[in-house]
């Protein structure tokens, strides 16, 4: 286990008992040993550095590197999550920064994605900024509005799109609009009502004299304000108009700056206690972003289950987050874990269920799977024991495979691990094993001290086995083969079973059939049947690779096909 609070750790300790270790084994002469001292003093290469193995590219890669990429530019795409305070920091003040995302956008490029979606980065009191005090800035301790257009420039020229998070349902506590109501209603005499001629701003909340679920009493008064999450975020009142109005200033602000489009915060509590109400609001903020930018890409999170979530869709938003195939007991880790009654085919049934249930509101959705996010325990604590690390390999191929533009969660592609409390679910990013290495984040402060099992990303890029690599050649996939995140989806049922589940994905005349393995034995089946010729693609969490031959498909545990 790697012991590591919040981005790394020195690794000079394992260095040096290494060496040691090399000089025990070996019976080193002096003549060896004077050689060695001169070539320090000649600022030779070191030990560590001339005993660093080769890199020889595993039979995924070799295979995979095969296959051009296919990248269309629309809203399908492969979408990298990034709480800025966490990931890289460019002035030494140990938070994370536009300029240093801007930074590292190689990075992100390198590993494929295309689409990042920055959480909050507006001004806010708290270290995540979900409670938002000024909706046309950005926070100081991210940067200015320069270091925000000066990031987007250079997303776009790599052809990322770049998606903010939109916190609307509430704002902070200390926002200048909640403080002018506050004030005004705490000057009203006893009995008196509150009057929007007199202050605007009261309307903008929702106030009450009855003491409510999801409502806290204004301090010093004998009034309540709505507040569904915690006292310090009153919730908008969205069906008002001059919100509306101030909404309409803030999506033109940033539309105008070059953003691609919003992640929409809590959805489905935009009118708590009304459906109709609340789907009304999302309609028209989805309307008011598409009016100005077509082809704005809008996703919605509904932390529910795909019942509730499809019925968002009425909307005419492009996406709801697909919540029923992530965290340790969704499908995805149902499946992976053994869980009864939950084999392979449990992936493709679900699948297909989720599908229909919101094709009865729409066909014209992209949906978004993610396995992770800001509010999970990461995924790599899903798995222990035996194949841990297969698991957690295979969830993210599970996850970046599925059609709809796909979400991974910085760090994610390391295993990362961090559960317990929020901060701890947001560590920084572990870039390197040396906590003072440049760019490294010092993390939020209550996070807990976390046992890392996976290197560090700088060690994970050596590695042709790592979990890094695997979700590089799994991107890699779905770049090339744009059938897979846009392609008519059939569930292969008669093929499947507890082992292997099959899909065949259609589009524009080209057909991908997937093999998914997601058990711990060793899987054969005929595929003849679906009219395929070769192999294209594959991904293997160990050394063993999957084949195909005469109408067979053979799969090491924990492994995925791609037939043509």
């Amino acid at each position: 286990m790697i012991n590591n609070k919040i981005g790394g750790r020195n690794m000079v300790g394992r260095a040096v008992n290494r060496l040691a270790g090399r000089l025990t084994a070996v019976a080193l002469t002096a003549a060896m040993a004077v050689s060695m001292l001169a070539g320090c003093a000649a600022g030779g290469k070191n030990t560590e550095t001339a005993a660093k193995k080769e890199y020889k590219p595993s039979a995924m890669e070799q295979m995979n590197a095969k296959n051009d990429p296919n990248v269309i530019q629309d809203n399908y795409r492969t979408c990298y999550e990034v709480f800025v305070y966490s990931f890289f920091d460019s002035d030494g003040d140990g938070i994370g920064d536009l300029k240093g995302l801007t930074e590292k956008l190689d990075y992100i490029e390198g590993l494929g994605c295309n689409e990042i979606w920055m959480m909050p980065i507006m001004p806010s009191p708290s270290y995540h900024k979900y409670d938002i005090t000024d909706y046309m800035n950005i926070d100081k301790q991210y940067g200015t509005l320069d270091d925000f257009d000066a990031l987007i420039t250079e997303c776009h020229k790599r052809n990322i799109n770049v998606i903010i998070d939109f916190v609307i349902n509430h704002t902070s506590n200390e926002h200048p609009w909640f403080k002018a109501a506050a004030d005004y209603i705490k000057s009203l005499p006893d009995g008196a009502e509150p009057d929007s001629s007199e202050c605007p701003y009261v309307d903008y909340y929702n106030f009450s004299k009855t003491n409510t679920g999801g409502y806290n009493q204004l301090p010093g008064t004998n009034w309540y304000y709505e507040s569904q999450f915690v006292d310090s975020m009153p919730d908008l009142n969205l069906q008002s108009e001059a919100v509306r109005g101030e909404i309409d200033k803030v999506t033109s602000f940033w539309l105008d700056r070059g953003v691609d489009g919003f992640r929409l915060d809590a959805v489905i509590y935009y009118n708590n206690n009304n459906q109709t109400e609340t789907i009304d609001d999302l309609t028209w903020l989805v309307n008011n972003v598409k009016s100005k930018k077509a082809d704005a890409y809008m996703v919605g999170e509904g932390w529910t289950t795909y019942r509730e979530y499809a019925k968002y869709y009425k909307s005419g938003i492009d996406s709801m987050f697909n919540f029923d195939f992530s965290q340790q007991d969704g499908y995805i880790g149902k499946v992976l874990n053994g869980a009864a009654n939950h084999g392979a085919s449990t992936y493709g049934n679900a699948l297909v269920d989720v599908e229909n249930e919101i094709k009865k509101y729409t066909d014209s959705y992209i949906d978004a799977p993610f396995y992770t996010n800001h509010d999970m325990g990461r995924s790599a604590g899903y798995y222990n024991g035996d194949n841990a690390e297969e698991k957690t390999k295979m969830a993210q191929a599970m996850n970046l495979l599925m059609p709809g533009n796909a979400f991974l969660y910085y760090g994610e592609e390391i295993g990362m691990r961090g559960t317990a409390n929020d901060e701890t679910k947001r560590l920084a990013m572990r870039w390197s094993g040396d906590s003072k290495a440049k760019g490294m984040c010092v993390g939020p402060q209550n996070a807990e001290e976390t046992e890392q099992t996976y290197d560090t990303l700088d060690k994970q890029m050596e590695d042709p086995y790592s979990i890094y690599n695997f979700v590089k050649q799994t991107i890699s996939i779905r770049n090339a083969f744009p059938e897979i995140a846009r392609g008519t989806n059939t569930f292969e049922k008669d093929l499947s079973n507890d082992n292997v589940c099959i899909f065949t994905r259609e589009y524009n005349g080209e057909k991908a059939v997937l093999i998914f393995n997601p058990s711990k034995d060793e899987a054969s089946v005929d595929v003849s049947s679906l009219g395929v010729n070769d192999a294209v693609a594959m991904l293997q969490t160990t050394k063993k690779a999957p084949s195909y031959k005469d109408g067979t498909a053979k799969l090491p545990a924990y492994s995925v096909l791609v037939l043509k």
